[in-house]
């Protein structure tokens, strides 16, 4: 029912909006983080629609428009994110220096502003699907970067990341609707368990039918020697410290989110506030 899908980058403190000054805090700033939630809201805002489709077509209205946008607040998420990633990653100052010594060069900061746009790009479903046709051909016109395209994803581990990062994310929405009685009587734990791995292969195959043609479309302006770049940082120990840090955070943040959506969604079908 419900995966988030990540490119490759509860302990809330808000203050004002203002994030925390740090080395992380400047790494998140580097990989465009402000930009990249706000492209997340939007893809929320979008979902909730869709959301309201299949459950309660017409009828969620001004409340369930105003739960949505709460719950994908560009500002609550990024501050939820980028407090987890300070507690992954706030021991490890060198690594921290090498990651954003790569992400403020001229090819770092190329790959975030690519990466951001494409991802804002694709909230238009004629350039989605213009993208997934372009990646069909790409193995005929440049199959060189077919290749470090497919390295990218493997060294990273993308797509089963995105797979378990979407079923986290399943998971903790039905859990929202369960604890706040959309079900009536409470569905077993197995019961729901058996149904999210029932949408696991349709999950993957979400996931890389999105990833690959994503990937190409942002990457396609990158010689093959910044791709190439990126593929090396990416393997290297910093790299793939990010990489792991990245993931879990984010798996948090759409666990927290989905949680809270279920829950929404819930007060909607039972016609009471949660």
């Amino acid at each position: 029912m419900f995966a988030r899908l990540l490119s490759p980058v509860l302990l809330v403190c808000l203050m004002s909006g203002q994030g925390l000054a740090g080395p992380v805090r400047d790494l998140a700033a580097s990989m465009r983080f402000t930009q990249l939630f706000e492209v997340l809201q939007d893809e929320g805002l979008r979902f909730g629609e869709s959301l309201q489709a299949d459950l309660f077509p017409g009828e969620g209205g001004a409340r369930w428009r105003r739960d949505v946008a709460r719950i994908h607040d560009a500002a609550t998420m990024q501050e939820l994110a980028e407090a987890d990633l300070e507690e992954r990653l706030e021991n490890q100052p060198e690594a921290l220096a090498r990651m954003k010594a790569f992400f403020d060069s001229p090819t770092g900061q190329k790959i975030s502003d690519l990466e951001i746009a494409a991802r804002r790009a694709y909230l238009d479903d004629r350039v989605k699907a213009a993208a997934e046709r372009a990646w069909g051909n790409f193995g005929v016109d440049l199959p060189g970067r077919v290749v470090l395209i497919e390295t990218l994803v493997e060294t990273n581990d993308l797509i089963e990341q995105n797979v378990a990062g979407g079923m986290n994310a399943n998971l903790a929405f039905y859990q929202g609707m369960r604890a706040a009685g959309a079900f009536g009587e409470d569905v077993p734990e197995p019961d729901m368990m058996a149904d999210l791995w029932s949408q696991e292969d349709a999950i993957r195959e979400e996931t890389a039918g999105w990833l690959l043609p994503y990937l190409a479309m942002a990457y396609r302006p990158l010689s093959d020697a910044e791709l190439s770049a990126y593929v090396a940082f990416s393997k290297s120990p910093d790299g793939q410290l990010l990489n792991r840090a990245l993931f879990a955070t984010f798996d948090k943040v759409f666990v927290t989110v989905s949680r809270d959506l279920g829950t929404a969604a819930a007060g909607m079908l039972n016609g009471r506030d949660i």
